[in-house]
């Protein structure tokens, strides 16, 4: 395989970890912990992993030995930078606690244990794979583990291997799913130990022992390279207004965080939006608005930063979605007799009247969508609406009526991206590449340590690595109950943007003034080489967290 000077370059970088974890370590319990809320739902629940205390390791000055043992891991859901750095600080974990051990590697996610698809993963192949993007060294998938018939088949090939201890990395739903699976060992006293470690490059999983989930950091120095591209081109050439939308579709923590590295005119938090009760139009005029007021001074030009899964966060628009499920799923074989050119009029004189006159307001394309292309369940898939065209659309039109009112002067002239599949896969940056081997090998370490229910936590992560604190906490600790598919079930709380913390206000601030001035900044590539305060730099918004 021909390797390009960067990856050759990056084989060789030895990530840095905390000061606890260079040696034998040993777990200090601390305070025992409880679920974020419903917490007899969830004791009950949980009753062999729950309530459980937080751990952290120290260095152990004692002299430790111990037996060999055999570990599983598994890739589970979309792919984060780092997720290989993980691997590789597992591997290593293992082999510092007895050289032995013995790693294996279970093929494109869940569905890998379940069908017992595996490889053993040696010195050969990790090394391969150290400090390198992707998913690929054993591949991801989305099989969720929710059943015992899952539980039962996974477990054969894990007896069959010898295994005692299942790493999975993973989002939420990964980890919550982690977490009942390591309930349903404990309680059959299967001998298996189940540990999660916190992947995704959304950023909604988090919290005060998760500071950051793994992959968040470097997506977002992608992203804000590419925005800052477009940025100076668009200060270029003065004349496109680009509407940018980028992955989130729970929480908008990419686009603030890309918002403090590149400054753009305008960005649109959708945890703001619901908040603030703001409806379409409301965030079509407040967009029309800064358009004209650069306008004034000259400047058709902008760039705009719009999450994923605004729409969803729109009051009126969650409302109308809702309807149109309800509707649909009912009269479904109708609404097919129907012809496509009077579907439009067909479902407007259907709602009922606030919905109906928001619906005929929506530009044809996304009205189509709406109604036509729907997820297995029936529901509408919010996740492929082009928000970007169309804000730019309904701020075009707009425009075009202030323009005949004698509002507004200038030219609109609009441009799209959508930036997610290109961050996901990134070389991991220098923050990532040491925080996800520092988490694979935190959770070597709760391995040997017998814990099992425990998602690996490495904090402190603005300071210098070698002051990280390395542990583990109870998933229990971070769950909650939620509506899913109409039954109440456990998970993991997602994290959003909170508008009275400190990177939300530290955005507020300075909104107005990037509105109307180019104030646009230009990160440019990750850098890995350099002042340790460019080449280490945590986000933007763990250092405003964490007052840094």
């Amino acid at each position: 395989m021909t390797k390009s000077a960067l990856q050759i370059a990056r084989a060789t970088y030895k990530p840095k970890v905390p000061a606890a974890l260079n040696g034998a370590v040993k777990a200090v319990e601390g305070e025992y912990t409880q679920s974020i809320a419903d917490q007899e739902d969830i004791k009950l629940l949980f009753p062999n992993t729950y309530g459980m205390p937080i751990i952290t390791f120290e260095k152990n000055t004692a002299k430790t030995s111990a037996p060999a043992i055999n570990v599983g891991v598994i890739l589970s859901g979309g792919q984060a930078p780092g997720g290989h750095n993980v691997i590789a600080g597992l591997f290593d974990g293992i082999k510092a606690i007895n050289n032995a051990s013995r790693l294996y590697g279970f093929i494109l996610g869940p569905g890998g244990l379940i069908e017992h698809k595996y490889m053993e993963l040696t010195a050969g192949v990790i090394d391969d794979y150290r400090n390198t993007g992707g998913f690929d060294m054993i591949g991801s998938g989305r099989t969720k583990l929710e059943t015992k018939e899952q539980f039962d088949r996974g477990l054969e090939i894990l007896k069959e291997l010898g295994i005692t201890a299942l790493v999975i990395i993973g989002g939420d739903d990964s980890n919550t799913n982690a977490c009942v699976l390591a309930e349903y060992y404990k309680a059959i006293n299967a001998g298996v130990q189940v540990i999660g470690c916190p992947k995704t490059i959304d950023g909604d999983l988090k919290n005060g022992q998760i500071e950051t989930s793994f992959g968040f950091d470097t997506a977002c120095k992608v992203y804000s390279e590419v925005i800052g591209n477009i940025e100076r081109d668009c200060n270029s050439a003065q004349k496109y207004w680009h509407f940018i939308k980028l992955m989130g579709r729970s929480a908008s923590h990419i686009a603030l965080e890309c918002a403090l590295q590149t400054q753009p005119n305008i960005c649109i938090i959708s945890e703001e939006v619901e908040a603030k009760n703001m409806s379409l139009d409301d965030i079509v005029t407040y967009i029309a608005t800064i358009v004209a007021r650069r306008a004034e001074d000259g400047n058709n030009f902008g760039t705009v930063l719009i999450p994923e899964g605004l729409i969803e966060f729109v009051p009126a628009m969650k409302r109308l979605i809702a309807e149109l499920n309800d509707y649909l799923a009912k009269h479904d074989t109708e609404f097919k007799m129907i012809k496509k050119s009077e579907q439009r009029t067909y479902i407007i004189s259907k709602l009922t009247k606030d919905n109906s006159a928001l619906y005929a307001s929506l530009p044809e394309g996304v009205a189509r969508q709406l109604t036509l292309d729907r997820d297995p369940h029936g529901n509408v898939q919010v996740s492929l609406i082009e928000t970007e065209k169309l804000l730019s659309e309904m701020v075009g039109k707009k425009l075009s009526a202030w323009k005949k009112e004698g509002r507004y002067c200038g030219k609109f002239s609009a441009l799209h991206h959508f930036f997610g599949y290109e961050g996901r896969c990134a070389a991991p940056s220098n923050y990532d590449a040491d925080y996800c081997y520092s988490l694979g090998y935190t959770a070597s370490c709760l391995i040997a340590s017998g814990r099992t229910g425990y998602m690996s936590s490495v904090r402190n992560t603005t300071a210098p690595a070698a002051k990280w604190i390395a542990g583990g906490i109870p998933v229990t600790m971070m769950m909650n109950m939620e509506k899913r598919h109409g039954e109440m079930k456990p998970v993991i709380q997602k994290a959003l943007v909170k508008l009275d913390d400190a990177p939300f206000k530290a955005f507020a601030a300075k909104r107005d003034e990037w509105a109307l001035t180019t104030a646009y900044v230009y990160p440019g590539p990750i850098q890995y080489f350099g002042p340790t305060e460019v080449a280490d730099e945590p986000t933007k918004t763990l250092q405003l967290e964490q007052r840094k």
